[in-house]
């Protein structure tokens, strides 16, 4: 369970630093990071970062079709990681 939360701390950081590079991006008027990827990364564990940004950095917190998606993905997170805790709780 240590290696889980050890994981979701890393694709945290890593997702929370795409996240504000298309943030900055986007305030430069830049080339912008695809919402496929970004939705990408929060699949892979980083929404819980990305969703703390989209409201601190006021970032995607007003289209709705990307937030959406992204609080689905966290309920499926929330999820999984209740699973596996609670899975691992009573096996011990």
């Amino acid at each position: 369970m240590n290696y889980l939360f050890g994981y979701l701390f890393l694709i945290n950081i890593i997702s929370g630093i795409i996240f504000w590079w298309d943030k900055r991006k986007a305030i430069q008027s830049k080339k912008r990071i695809k919402e496929r990827t970004l939705h990408f990364y929060e699949l892979l564990g980083g929404v819980f970062s990305i969703l703390f940004l989209m409201y601190k950095i006021r970032h995607k917190n007003q289209k709705r079709s990307y937030f959406m998606i992204t609080y689905c993905i966290a309920l499926v997170w929330i999820g999984v990681v209740s699973l596996i805790v609670f899975k691992f709780k009573s096996l011990a």
